[in-house]
């Protein structure tokens, strides 16, 4: 396994990553940590759905309650979110970059790209005719 870590700094990299350690939340109304917390990047990957309803109930997020907005980051917990719909929730709730919703595809990430592109593209054009005006 070590040999391969160092032939593969990717993989290195991302073993290093879902190493990191998360700092727990504790509950408002009794200082605790819920058991299910994740202290690593990849045990919140590992969360499973049902761990994640605990999680968001032990918080006051699924049962709202005049806790659920006392959090730094209070997220609305619905009825039949997807897993992954959770783990963003969940991932902004604890502080995690990147959860935001709704997550882009790729194909979409590209053609907003090509839009702007397409809209700069337009507005120098405009420019130039106009003159300074």
């Amino acid at each position: 396994m070590l040999s391969s870590r160092l032939n593969n700094p990717a993989l290195a990299a991302k073993i290093q990553q879902m190493a990191l350690p998360l700092h727990p939340l504790v509950r408002l109304t009794t200082g605790k940590v819920h058991p299910a917390f994740p202290l690593t990047l990849l045990n919140f990957w590992l969360l499973t759905s049902s761990q994640l309803d605990e999680l968001a109930h032990f918080y006051h997020q699924r049962t709202p309650s005049e806790w659920s907005s006392q959090y730094p980051c209070p997220v609305t917990w619905g009825r039949g979110l997807t897993l992954e719909e959770k783990r963003r929730k969940l991932g902004r709730f604890i502080g995690l970059g990147g959860c935001e919703s709704p997550v882009k595809t790729d194909e979409e990430v590209r053609e907003d790209a090509r839009r702007a592109g397409h809209a700069k593209k337009e507005e120098d054009y405009i420019r130039r005719k106009t003159g300074w005006y």
